[in-house]
């Protein structure tokens, strides 16, 4: 049974890093698809959506089978726990990329509005903070999770200021209306995929350390 456990444990991280990998090609074909306005791209992106599905039904069934065939302890528990919501961080990460791509077509003419407006640096930033936090996951890193955190206060700042130029945009030049509303649209999305990216951080610290982090703030567990 002990070897069994040890196996499905294996497989369980193995199958996170699978879609951990997914998910990060998914973020990085819709934030190019974005920059560079590639609408082809973006529709990959779409198809590609029902695989992350997949993983995510099949993560959730894995971790249940553990729960239920065994008692897992200390750092077990903390792995399957972990798991259970970095594979939900990551299905709404994917989620998010499908939208991101969606807003990606209708947005492929604007570029100069998209470069004005600072959500092309907005979606570096996020997207740099997903590769890491997936990273931080593979490579058992607390530490580089622990350098995700303080971005997301950098991403926050972004939303709020490209909202109100885009805002004092529209009541410059109302012929803008409808890109701007979709770049509002797009902001909120990578502002969300930096919380998810946060949100996998602190559950890397978890797992690893067994320090519950929240708020950029540390306690024992």
């Amino acid at each position: 049974m002990h070897r069994h456990f040890e196996i499905e444990l294996d497989q369980l991280r193995t199958n996170i890093i699978k879609m951990g990998s997914l998910v990060d090609e998914q973020i990085d074909l819709a934030t190019a698809a974005l920059i560079e306005s590639n609408p082809e791209r973006a529709r990959l992106v779409i198809e590609r959506d029902k695989k992350v599905d997949e993983f995510d039904n099949l993560i959730d069934q894995q971790c249940e089978r553990i729960f239920v065939l065994t008692q897992p302890v200390a750092m077990d528990l903390r792995l399957i726990m972990a798991a259970l919501k970095i594979n939900h961080e990551l299905e709404r990460m994917g989620d998010i990329a499908v939208n991101i791509a969606e807003r990606a077509i209708p947005l492929q003419y604007h570029i100069d509005l998209l470069r004005k407006s600072r959500v092309i640096e907005m979606s570096s930033i996020s997207r740099e903070m997903v590769k890491r936090a997936i990273d931080s996951f593979v490579n058992n890193d607390p530490e580089l999770a622990r350098e995700i955190l303080p971005k997301d206060d950098l991403v926050d700042n972004l939303n709020r200021d490209i909202f109100n130029f885009l805002v004092q945009e529209m009541k410059s030049d109302p012929a803008i209306i409808e890109q701007a509303a979709h770049i509002i649209v797009l902001s909120r999305h990578l502002e969300r995929l930096a919380d998810h990216a946060t949100n996998i951080g602190e559950d890397v610290v978890y797992l690893v350390d067994a320090k519950i982090v929240k708020h950029h703030a540390e306690q024992s567990e």
